[in-house]
């Protein structure tokens, strides 16, 4: 059974396409020989890049996010068959690029001047730091990566009660250090 492909085709001017069925023109007038599942994996992993990169800048900081994200999309491009069957293929990309970056782990989110964050409560970061590391990480998938609790534990491998758990720590814990009595 031959599979369907799908190509982009515009005017050449410009990189906005249109989606059009055609197994043998691609861009350019030339002929696209990607098959549907290849195309769908571009797709998908074009999708988890910024989520991936956001996550690992909370984990390793902006210098190695770069390097796990790019470890977890290769290894992703490489496996693209079984990704297809995955419920949660993000998530698992976020594991792998943290696995292949746990040997290289560094100090985390390192402390910017004043000035480099000027919208940022300049206690928040050292507050950041301060935390435990998985309390961190569930803080910023949620709050800065608006990542679901759901998403947030099956990335981690942990249950999304123990997702709540964390976040209702950390919180509590970020509020004391900030001196916060409520949420604004």
């Amino acid at each position: 059974m031959e599979r369907a492909r799908i190509a982009l085709v515009g005017d050449g001017h410009s990189d906005s396409g249109r989606r059009r069925s055609n197994p043998e023109v691609g861009l350019g007038g030339k002929p696209d020989l990607r098959s549907a599942d290849e195309l769908l994996a571009e797709e998908v992993l074009a999708g988890a890049e910024p989520r991936l990169r956001r996550a690992f800048i909370a984990s390793f900081g902006t210098e190695r996010a770069a390097e796990a994200t790019a470890e977890a999309l290769a290894w992703g491009w490489e496996h693209r068959d079984r990704m297809a069957a995955m419920s949660n293929p993000v998530g698992y990309l976020y594991r792998v690029g943290q696995s292949r970056s746990r040997s290289r782990r560094q100090a985390l989110l390192p402390r910017p001047s004043r000035s480099a964050l000027p919208d940022v409560e300049p206690a928040l970061i050292g507050a950041l730091q301060d935390l435990p590391d998985r309390q961190r990480t569930v803080v910023w998938l949620v709050h800065a990566c608006e990542w679901t609790q759901v998403e947030v534990a099956a990335a981690l491998d942990i249950s999304p009660s123990a997702v709540s758990t964390h976040l209702a720590r950390a919180m509590s814990s970020l509020r004391r250090s900030l001196e916060v009595e409520q949420d604004v």
